[in-house]
């Protein structure tokens, strides 16, 4: 069954988010795509995000009418740090699919931080990287043991932010489109920003 992860801090999940994970699917036609919102993300240690109850149920609102997406609350089990490659081991020992089968899906703006990930040589052995491609990004900038081992994906661009989101929140300005409508009233009704 080929997946593909799509592992993330969704806080909160957003067209773009959608977007790309749906273009992904028809563009490689996977079986699914499966969220897996972090536990606490190695790159925002010590940053404010909403609570894990917040962003799973965000997240549970934004794909509830997509049957291609699917959630997975593995790195939330496993608690504390979220590290990619444990989940990937963690995802294929629960499934028992094969590294061919499996893909983890970042964009081009985290392969540039790839190379000091916890283990991204093991990364690389245990499943495909598959990159959406944003705006800015140049292969020049990647170091070739990486670049060798990623496959691209044509995306389309949609510039879209949760801390952007976060951010016209505080400043009282419209999140409408950026959000899907009952994602909007969540956030909206528990005023979580």
């Amino acid at each position: 069954m080929k997946t593909c992860l799509f592992g993330g801090t969704f806080d909160p999940p957003h067209f773009g988010h959608l977007i790309v994970a749906q273009t992904i699917f028809e563009a490689e036609h996977f079986d699914k795509i499966v969220f897996i919102p972090a536990h606490i993300p190695p790159h925002k240690k010590g940053k404010k995000i909403s609570s894990l109850e917040l962003r799973l149920e965000m997240l549970k609102i934004a794909i509830k009418d997509n049957p291609n997406f699917e959630i997975s609350d593995i790195e939330i089990k496993r608690g504390g740090v979220s590290y990619s490659l444990e989940t990937i081991r963690d995802y294929k020992d629960q499934t028992e699919l094969s590294r061919d089968e499996l893909f983890y899906l970042i964009g081009s703006d985290s392969l540039k931080l790839f190379y000091a990930w916890e283990n991204p040589k093991a990364i690389l052995k245990e499943c495909q990287l598959i990159v959406a491609i944003r705006p800015g990004f140049r292969p020049s900038d990647i170091p070739n043991w990486i670049l060798a081992k990623v496959q691209f994906a044509n995306i389309p661009r949609i510039e879209i932010s949760s801390s952007q989101i976060r951010a016209r929140w505080i400043e009282d300005k419209t999140i409408r489109y950026m959000v899907t409508q009952p994602v909007w009233e969540f956030i909206n009704e528990n005023n979580i920003y």
